[in-house]
């Protein structure tokens, strides 16, 4: 269904999530770790990141920032809960190759930058720096839409999610 269609008929309009990283989006089945790949925390997809950046997909309050700055949780004011997750076990690097800027409890703009990351010194220590994107109550929403299969720039639109 278009979203053309689904305004029309619901008069609602999807909420949209940017690519929090520009690189690859690809599905969640992409990511080398079960719970990522099957969707355990919740409907998603991920990026395989072509720069160390992550920003605010879209405006919303952090949550949580991991000490180790490998992930981020946040709330948007229309309740989508999301989690970025930048690499596969990188919690193990204890921090090392990030950089945070931000904190839990701020309100960030799409956009704003929230992660730096050395995407090659991560991967040069034996880490994947595929990022998923996961929407831990997706099963809140009847709509659900992902944008994969193509290369994305930070802030294009990769998750599109309608209320029930």
């Amino acid at each position: 269904m278009t979203m053309g269609l689904f305004d029309k008929l619901f008069g609602k309009k999807l909420d949209e999530i940017g690519a929090p990283v520009a690189g690859e989006a690809v599905a969640s089945s992409e990511v080398n770790d079960p719970t990522f790949a099957e969707e355990m925390l919740g409907k998603g997809m991920a990026i395989k990141p072509s720069a160390g950046r992550v920003v605010a997909p879209c405006d919303a309050t952090v949550d949580m920032m991991f000490e180790t700055g490998h992930a981020v949780s946040l709330t948007t004011e229309g309740g989508v809960e999301m989690l970025i997750h930048v690499g596969i076990d990188t919690v193990n690097l204890q921090g090392k190759h990030y950089t945070v800027h931000c904190k839990a409890g701020d309100k960030v703009k799409k956009g704003q930058l929230l992660i730096e990351f050395d995407k090659d010194a991560i991967a040069a220590e034996g880490y994947d720096t595929i990022t998923p994107v996961v929407v831990c109550n997706s099963d809140d929403f009847a709509e659900f839409e992902t944008v994969v299969g193509k290369t994305v720039a930070e802030g294009d639109t990769v998750i599109r999610l309608g209320k029930k």
